[in-house]
């Protein structure tokens, strides 16, 4: 990777506990030497809040611990040009302690082990993300009125997805389709599957395309699960086959019944889907989307074809590659490698127990008072998480405690603030 021609700048980066890339512009002797013996930086990259305020909850890595170095060695087979930053590429890495130890606490690094946990099951997990990223031009508005499906109102994104397509192109992401939604400014935009560690890649590029794009042209792009009280929010679905030998482990036989993995994965997906709630909807934001009656499942619940059940079964014997799972759990917020790894986590511990799914839902599920509940808010998600040990355990305790603590913080930032909504409705009345 010698000949860089006019390249100006590599950025090197791995995501944070968000799912948000941090990491160094490097040049390209910089990043060249960076090849060959790895490059230093803080291990607050992983050890920042939101608002970039160390977590200082946490003891064992980050600010208590004096910001010390992570060794970043970048993986080559990742760089990519940003189409929309000219002379600009990027480039993922795997970060390590100095003596050369895993980082056990930097999500990407997590959901790589359960790939290879998965994978010693004899599956390769295949999944993709479809995301609903809200628009707004210049002034605030959004670029659509927020109907679903409009044809009409797609051409409203015409400029943004005309320079959004071959961003993507560049940074290898295949973009299959775009359409609206029912919430004002809400695109969708379906990826096709990737396998492993790649699907997570594909949706951290994403997130960074979309925005960057959309402020070259004086437009802003979100990905924040919930905009605006009474309007659906932003749903970052993940969908997940297991493959083995170049086979759908998911794809239907001769039978009615479900293929031996799919049920086993459906099975435990739907017991862990309380625990996984934290990664998959992690912010104090991602409860205001978890409402019924906007295709935000509340339950845990799984059917075959069915849009109100946290799992969608996708089963169609004349496209038996297209076979597979789909969480609608998870909102836009979620950072993927987290999100990702925990459903592999659960569909991995189904598949080790040979586990048997509840029976499917037939009709709406949000009307079914005898399904599990799934956590209604940040708090009860933490809780559920601590009680879930199978899934810490496959995790990793260490990034399971930290993760947490995050979490913790968050809901203490949260406890701290005094909004709009609360003086509105409080302070004449008491």
């Amino acid at each position: 990777m010698s000949d860089r021609g006019g390249e100006e700048f590599v950025l090197l980066a791995i995501p944070d506990m968000n799912g948000s890339l941090r990491g160094k512009a490097l040049r390209p002797a910089a990043f060249e030497a960076a090849v060959q013996h790895g490059t230093v930086m803080t291990d607050l990259i992983i050890g920042l809040d939101p608002v970039d305020t160390p977590i200082t909850d946490y003891e064992r890595f980050g600010i208590r611990t004096g910001a010390a170095d992570l060794l970043l060695t970048p993986d080559e087979d990742t760089v990519r040009e940003l189409a929309w930053r000219p002379g600009w590429r990027i480039c993922l890495a795997t970060p390590t302690w100095p003596d050369g130890s895993p980082c056990d606490f930097a999500s990407r690094e997590v959901f790589r082990t359960v790939v290879g946990d998965v994978s010693s099951l004899g599956y390769d997990v295949m999944a993709a993300i479809e995301y609903e990223v809200r628009i707004w031009d210049g002034e605030g508005r959004p670029l659509s009125t927020g109907i679903s499906y409009s044809v009409v109102e797609a051409g409203r994104y015409h400029a943004f997805v005309s320079a959004l397509a071959p961003a993507l192109d560049a940074l290898g992401i295949e973009l299959t389709a775009i359409h609206t939604e029912a919430g004002p400014g809400l695109l969708e935009l379906n990826l096709a599957a990737r396998e492993g560690l790649r699907a997570a890649d594909d949706a951290a590029l994403v997130k960074l395309a979309a925005k960057g794009v959309a402020e070259t042209l004086g437009l802003r792009a979100s990905f924040l699960a919930k905009t605006v009280p009474g309007e659906e929010g932003s749903s970052g679905h993940l969908h997940l086959s297991l493959w083995n030998d170049e086979t759908n482990s998911f794809a239907p036989g001769e039978g009615p019944d479900l293929p031996t993995p799919a049920a086993q994965a459906v099975a435990g997906m739907v017991e862990h889907l309380e625990g996984a709630s934290l990664l998959l909807n992690p912010t104090v934001n991602s409860y205001k989307r978890l409402v019924p009656g906007w295709f935000a499942p509340v339950n845990a619940s799984w059917g075959i074809e069915n849009r109100s059940a946290a799992l969608r079964v996708i089963s169609s014997s004349a496209q038996p590659e297209r076979c597979r799972i789909e969480c609608r759990r998870p909102g836009a917020d979620a950072n993927p490698y987290l999100a990702l790894a925990a459903l592999a986590v659960a569909a991995g511990e189904g598949l080790r127990r040979g586990a048997e799914p509840p029976p499917p839902v037939v009709g709406d599920a949000y009307a079914r008072e005898d399904l599990p509940a799934l956590p209604g808010s940040l708090e009860s998600a933490l809780a559920a998480f601590r009680a879930d040990g199978e899934l810490r355990a496959r995790l990793g305790e260490r990034f399971s405690d930290y993760f947490a603590v995050s979490r913790e913080w968050e809901l203490k930032a949260w406890r701290e603030a005094v909004s709009d909504w609360e003086r509105e409705r409080y302070e004449r009345a008491v």
